[in-house]
């Protein structure tokens, strides 16, 4: 089958076994998205070698634990525990010490003809959510996480630092639960994106120009040590920063401002799929409204660098 894979310091499309272990499920892909986090992968992120992806929807092929998901669409937690510590056993092993990640972790990844992940990680998803919709799940998940992690109210403040796909997805999923949201970005063109569900925003070159805000919320999505220096001046006394980003890199940062504001540092990382599926189904975001192109997964080196340059967006593969 075909994969994109970064393997010996190179990205490129090359033609490798399909996955076979029948402990696990077979899933053939129909769309994968190309997130941040493969372009930090390309770059040294997690030292990671083997087939890139984690955002996928695809028909499962063989499940022989589950068979009453062959033939079914589904979507995947990207996670693969170990079945047996405490995480696991009730059912969430987003931190099992001994995991797998698709495409990050140990475990080849989703821009592929097939890939492999136990049927306890699938997913069926609803008729009426498409596969465009569905290769969002995985990221949308992620931005739904950090309602579970604090809490969003009608009057909670909340800005949200970068105007990428994960920032743009906050944004959505945030403003379902307060009134009081602000994107800052760079570009004009992805901030209309959220001014389109009602959300305020503001270019970051125009921030210090504006009048004086601090924020109850602030999450950092734009995948820069810049962007958590600018939520350090937003937040208020006692706020709340949520980290979303991964990024290749060892930051700096102000200690001692966080100390003396007494700030509450989050990271944020997967979230469940149930919910971000359920939004789609209630057509509660617009997340097509965020795909810049759909390639094949043959030009898979191509849409990477698509994907790296500024202005754009999702970009999808189809193998």
């Amino acid at each position: 089958m075909q994969a994109l894979r970064f393997t010996n310091g190179k990205l490129g499309v090359e033609r490798v076994p399909e996955p076979f272990d029948d402990r696990e499920a077979l899933v053939r892909v129909l769309k994968s998205g190309i997130c941040n986090t493969d372009l930090e992968i390309a770059r040294g992120y997690a030292g990671f070698h083997g087939t890139l992806g984690h955002e996928f929807v695809g028909v499962v092929e063989r499940a022989a634990d589950a068979p009453h998901l062959v033939g079914k669409r589904v979507v995947g937690e990207i996670n693969a525990g170990c079945g047996n510590c405490a995480d696991c056993r009730i059912g969430d092993s987003r931190h099992c010490p001994q995991r797998t990640v698709l495409g990050i972790v140990g475990r080849d990844g989703a821009h592929a003809e097939y890939l492999q992940l136990p049927a306890r990680n699938l997913i069926e998803v609803p008729e009426n959510v498409s596969d465009e919709e569905a290769v969002f799940v995985e990221p949308l998940a992620a931005a739904c996480r950090i309602a579970e992690q604090v809490p969003i109210g009608p009057s909670t403040k909340v800005a949200i630092i970068g105007d990428g796909k994960l920032g743009l997805l906050c944004a959505m999923t945030t403003t379902l639960s307060s009134e009081n949201v602000l994107l800052v970005g760079k570009h004009s063109e992805k901030l209309a994106i959220a001014g389109e569900v009602g959300v305020e925003s503001i270019l970051l070159d125009r921030l210090s120009e504006s009048r004086h805000r601090t924020f109850d919320v602030v999450i950092e999505a734009s995948g820069s040590e810049s962007g958590f220096a600018t939520a350090l001046d937003l937040v208020e006394p006692s706020g709340k920063i949520v980290l979303k980003s991964t990024f290749h890199g060892t930051p700096t940062w102000a200690a001692a401002k966080v100390v003396v504001a007494e700030i509450t540092i989050i990271g944020s990382r997967c979230g469940r799929f149930a919910p971000a599926l359920e939004l789609l189904a209630g057509a509660k975001v617009n997340v097509e409204r965020l795909i810049s192109d759909d390639l094949p997964l043959s030009r898979g080196v191509e849409a990477m660098e698509r994907a790296g340059k500024g202005g754009i967006l999702k970009v999808v593969l189809t193998p």
